[in-house]
């Protein structure tokens, strides 16, 4: 599998990167886990607008859906080849009434279906293309799912948004990679069920015995560096910080 770090930025685009978005391919198959703000556009740098095989939407914040919206638009109103055919996209209850209402001028309330093949998303395990996934249900404000990715006996997960949860350690036991969100800063916030400090992921992590970690969806206001050392002093592994337009091999 490779994966390629779309957007990662937390809560809201930053100046260096969009919201969180990542390509994950295997086999011609490209799958994008996440759409938010801004995300369409840095996702051309990476591939053609209309490659993508399917969408995983961890949750239906605007910080990892919205630009779905203007995804919509490219695949709705395409003036070059007709409109494109209903893509698969994987998302909790009621994504497409979600984005439905955040365009708010679609021409019929089954529009978004029309270009969108929706599915809803619960704790499961089945197929996207070549991968075999597994979703379980996260700690946050909003029906929130982490997936984990398999494929040729390599896995990855991502947590999409979550506050410490025992779910997500088992969904990535044993992962080869593990795409963590580190949104809070240790000894600063404590919100329950709503983000991990760069610490809890790295005890997310030495639980699950995740081969490797990445943190993710950091604020533009959280110094990544300190959620980065924190991580590193309760997680031995390889640790690092995600970056758009980084790619990685698993």
């Amino acid at each position: 599998m490779k994966l390629t770090v779309v957007g990662c930025s937390g809560s809201f685009p930053s100046a260096e990167s969009a919201c969180s978005s990542y390509l994950v391919e295997a086999d011609g198959f490209r799958l994008l886990l996440d759409m938010g703000n801004g995300a369409l556009g840095e996702l051309q740098r990476h591939i053609g607008l209309y490659d993508l095989d399917a969408i995983f939407l961890s949750h239906l914040h605007a910080d990892h859906c919205i630009d779905m919206c203007a995804y919509f638009v490219a695949r709705y109103y395409r003036h070059e080849g007709g409109r494109c055919a209903p893509l698969p996209v994987f998302g909790p209850e009621g994504t497409e009434q979600r984005l439905t209402t955040a365009y708010a001028d679609t021409p019929s309330a089954s529009s978004m279906s029309e270009v969108f093949d929706f599915h809803t998303v619960k704790p499961a395990s089945f197929d996207i293309g070549p991968f075999a996934v597994r979703t379980e249900k996260m700690c946050h404000p909003v029906e929130a799912y982490a997936i984990r990715v398999e494929h040729a006996g390599k896995s990855l997960t991502y947590s999409g948004d979550t506050g410490p949860c025992a779910a997500l350690d088992e969904l990535a036991a044993g992962s080869d990679f593990f795409l963590c969100e580190a949104a809070f800063t240790h000894g600063k916030e404590n919100i329950p069920d709503l983000h991990l400090n760069g610490r809890e992921a790295g005890e997310s992590a030495r639980r699950a015995g995740a081969g490797r970690l990445l943190l993710t969806h950091i604020p533009p206001w959280t110094d990544p560096q300190a959620n980065l050392a924190d991580a590193r002093a309760v997680y031995a592994g390889p640790t690092g910080l995600a970056a758009p337009g980084a790619t990685y091999e698993i």
